[in-house]
């Protein structure tokens, strides 16, 4: 068993608090920003195109992750207090909000730019966005939120700062379990990328990413404790249920790819 006793705050500086999660969340967007600036470099595109892209991944991702968070997990309470969807600072992003919201934003993104269609677009944004949910996932790590069911194996953690009933139990580090799942990943789908970008199909490296991340959101569900308590005694929860259509999502745009290379747009 490990003992988890990290603290989620590096050091304060009066009122205002620096955390890992806060930390690790901003290193996603500035090390995925590096990454797309070679991209956009070797495909000659503009650095104005790439400071826009920046701007709707940012909004994209923080709106869509706090809707998600909000109207997935508990409407009734966030309809009845509207106000509160705005306060981030007390925690709540979901990830499928995200998807949701990156999604969305790179869609406008492509209508306003030529030659960067919406799959071309997302083809290489979610390189970065496999990236970020590592770093994600260890922040929740560091937080000791988002743990795992109660487990025997020997690499179980017991995370003492957990808000939980007993944090003595040891649990699965299901935040480590898709942290680590993500990098790998971010790997595979960074290596097709550089192997075949001038090559592949639109819609292919996209396609890989959603039956990938979901399916492994999917499989670790089933050993990470519910976030709401209305999942009690469902046979899916939330996370699994919001993944099956992203999973056939990417199902379908890669049965589109066996045709032709322009077919999808």
């Amino acid at each position: 068993m490990i003992t988890w006793d990290v603290n989620p705050q590096i050091f304060a500086l009066g009122p205002i608090q620096i955390r890992w999660y806060g930390v690790l969340f901003a290193a996603s967007f500035l090390i995925g920003f590096q990454i797309m600036t070679k991209i956009f470099e070797k495909e000659k595109k503009s650095q104005k195109d790439l400071n826009d892209l920046l701007w709707y991944m940012i909004i994209g991702t923080v709106a869509g992750a706090r809707l998600g968070h909000c109207l997935f997990y508990n409407p009734e309470y966030y309809l009845s207090h509207p106000l509160e969807i705005l306060m981030t600072w007390k925690g709540g992003l979901a990830s499928h909000g995200a998807a949701i919201g990156i999604v969305t934003a790179m869609y406008l993104y492509s209508k306003k730019k030529v030659g960067q269609s919406f799959l071309w677009t997302m083809d290489r944004v979610v390189i970065t966005v496999a990236l970020a949910g590592f770093f994600i996932r260890t922040g929740n790590l560091m937080n000791s939120e988002i743990i795992g069911k109660v487990t025997d194996v020997p690499w179980a953690f017991k995370f003492v700062n957990a808000y939980v009933t007993d944090p003595t139990l040891p649990r699965h580090p299901a935040q480590l379990y898709e942290a680590l799942s993500y990098l790998a990943i971010f790997a595979i789908l960074f290596s097709v990328y550089k192997k075949a970008y001038s090559k592949i199909k639109e819609g292919t490296i996209f396609g890989l990413f959603l039956i990938l991340i979901f399916t492994a959101r999917f499989i670790i569900e089933f050993v990470k404790e519910n976030q709401s308590s209305f999942e009690q005694g469902m046979f899916l929860n939330m996370g699994q249920i919001l993944s099956i259509p992203l999973i056939l999502w990417g199902v379908y745009l890669l049965s589109l790819n066996k045709g032709d290379k322009n077919k999808i747009r």
